[in-house]
């Protein structure tokens, strides 16, 4: 099973509420908010084999804060 409208989440913060997303849109990133900011994750070229089929995995390169 391929399902391309979900992606991975590896890396970032341990409390991430979820690991498995929809595919982001518009864009290329992955950006999920948590704690005040953003965490940011970045398409790789892996895929991983998980309970919902053979996604790509996106991986964290970095945080944000919104401004308040």
């Amino acid at each position: 099973m391929n399902d391309m409208s979900k992606v991975f989440l590896e890396g970032g913060p341990d409390d991430l509420p979820e690991r498995i997303v929809p595919t982001p849109s518009p864009g290329p990133d992955a950006k999920i908010r948590l704690r005040g900011g953003y965490e940011h994750f970045r398409p790789t070229p892996r895929h991983a084999d998980t309970a919902q089929g053979r996604l790509p995995v996106y991986e964290w390169w970095e945080r944000t804060e919104i401004a308040e």
